[in-house]
């Protein structure tokens, strides 16, 4: 027996309630990935007219937190010393989750094409399953490393990166940035100890949020241009206020709650591959929004998304965790 073994062994982690819990979570998360993939094609239309980046991102976030506060105060039912034990884990959602993930991300843009962007960023579940392996100590099986390589290389395939595609330093460190943010969302969102209702972590992140993005284009780190011409989608025209409203309450407060909730029943390991489908939606959006049409190859990548996330739920029982031998 080897020196580590005398000091550890290897136990299965708990498996999570199967049945409803899972099916519920399952569903919230594609929501969550449906309405997120929303939020690139309508963007892009408020771009188009003169919109800038920041200002589209911080009316979204901004609505959005206008919606989700009340219920969130609502969910609380008076223990608002929830909030104020977990002042900081709010600050932080809010900080990585909601601002840092948007402004990195729109920055790593600025630099480089918009798939290589999108592919760093979504290397978060990957990040996801080290941090859980480095900090818990839930080391990951065979199987989930297979489901996470399937899912990655169906990435590539949607992102029709195969063709090459130049890269900046600049726009990578960027990306890597946004990659943290969006880790981070998967992290906290799944975390049931704090004893914060979805709704609640939700609001905060949201409130937080707007006020950095206020800040950040206040001292002039984010442009806030707008415009009031009219966007085109599906080829007809639409008044600006149309796509920003979709904007703030689907594409943010349905999101951001849902995507929650699912973290909460799926874990932050499952949620994070199951939101992997958000680039799949932003493609269909895309062809039906914008007349951009997928390829054939990115269809066959959507599909090896699918499968990776299947295989990373099946890994899941195979997940061990370290733990001390009792003395």
């Amino acid at each position: 027996m080897t020196a580590f073994a005398h000091d550890a062994v290897v136990r299965p982690l708990p498996s999570r309630p199967e049945g409803s819990r899972l099916g519920s979570g399952l569903a919230f998360a594609i929501v969550s990935a449906t309405t997120f993939g929303m939020s690139g094609p309508l963007a892009r239309g408020l771009l188009d007219t003169g919109w800038s980046a920041g200002a589209v991102v911080l009316a979204r976030i901004g609505l959005a937190a206008l919606v989700v506060a009340p219920f969130g105060a609502l969910a609380l039912r008076g223990r608002w010393h929830l909030v104020r034990r977990n002042a900081g884990l709010i600050g932080l959602y809010g900080l990585l989750a909601v601002a840092g993930a948007q402004f990195c991300y729109f920055s790593a843009v600025s630099h480089m094409q918009v798939g290589p962007a999108l592919l760093i960023e979504y290397t978060a579940p990957a990040a996801v399953v080290v941090w859980l392996w480095l900090r818990h100590g839930q080391r990951p099986g065979p199987v989930t490393l297979l489901g996470a390589g399937i899912a990655v290389l169906g990435l590539v395939l949607v992102l029709d990166l195969l063709s090459g595609a130049d890269l900046s330093t600049a726009g990578v460190l960027w990306a890597l940035g946004a990659m943290v943010g969006a880790a981070s969302y998967f992290v906290i969102s799944a975390d049931e100890s704090n004893g914060l209702p979805p709704l609640a972590l939700a609001a905060g992140g949201l409130v937080v949020g707007t006020l950095v993005l206020g800040l950040l284009g206040a001292i002039g780190l984010l442009s806030m241009e707008v415009a009031s011409a009219p966007t085109t989608y599906v080829g007809r025209p639409f008044a600006w206020w149309i796509p920003l409203v979709v904007l703030g309450l689907v594409t943010a407060a349905i999101s951001y709650t849902t995507g929650i909730a699912a973290g909460r029943r799926l874990g932050s390991r499952l949620a994070s591959f199951v939101a992997l489908l958000e680039v799949v939606a932003a493609i269909v959006f895309a062809w039906l929004m914008l007349d951009e049409l997928p390829r054939l190859v990115q269809l066959f990548g959507g599909l090896l998304i699918l499968a990776g996330v299947v295989v990373v739920k099946l890994g899941e029982r195979g997940v061990t965790r370290v733990l001390p031998t009792p003395a």
